[in-house]
């Protein structure tokens, strides 16, 4: 029988490079969520990525309220060959929105790409950033959303991020992380950090 810890690469014969074999039985493609008050929510699915492209998978990541100013993680994607991609869709909007109907078909355009690139059968991984923000706003019917988790390509991992998600949605999930705020820099005044909030 085999020990539950301790083992590595070298102890199974497989290589750093080769992903575990899928275990007949095993759901393949996961829904996962992280939310919460605390920072690291994208941050989280930025270390799903990377780990996701060190076994040469492909990656998308659409960011539904960050717009088009510079972030680390778009810098970053483009060491990566076109394997991770980054679309941010959004204009920054928060719920004191100037033009609700512009932020609407932002998301809409947003969406309409999300199910496009799952439905292309080319990606492994898919990141819908701050997507559960969208859905308080009810910029985007959660129903929708549900509907496209429940029938997505089998092998398709889908990364939520955002505050609150809808039950319906945690419904669907398979793994649900809460980020818990203890202290942030912000409550002292910091300005936020290049390298660390973007």
């Amino acid at each position: 029988m085999a020990e539950a810890s301790g083992s590595s690469a070298a102890d199974t014969g497989a290589s750093p490079q080769t992903p575990p074999p899928v275990v007949k039985g095993k759901k393949d493609g996961l829904v996962l969520i992280h939310s919460g008050d605390g920072k690291g929510k994208t941050t989280a699915a930025l270390g799903l990525a990377l780990r996701a492209l060190g076994y040469g998978w492909k990656v998308c990541m659409i960011q539904f309220i960050k717009g088009k100013w510079s972030c680390g993680e778009h810098e970053a994607a483009k060491a990566f060959g076109g394997r991770f991609e980054i679309h941010p869709m959004g204009d920054g909007f928060t719920w004191d929105t100037k033009d609700r109907a512009r932020d609407i078909a932002r998301v809409r355009e947003g969406w309409d790409l999300a199910r496009q690139k799952a439905a292309s059968g080319e990606y492994r991984m898919l990141i819908l950033d701050e997507i559960n923000y969208v859905l308080g706003y009810d910029y985007l019917p959660a129903a929708e959303v549900v509907e496209f988790l429940t029938t997505r390509p089998a092998n398709l991992h889908v990364v939520l991020t955002g505050r609150n998600p809808p039950p319906e949605v945690e419904a669907v999930a398979d793994l649900i992380t809460e980020m818990v705020k203890i202290k942030h820099p912000y409550e002292a005044g910091i300005k936020a950090q290049k390298g660390i909030e973007f």
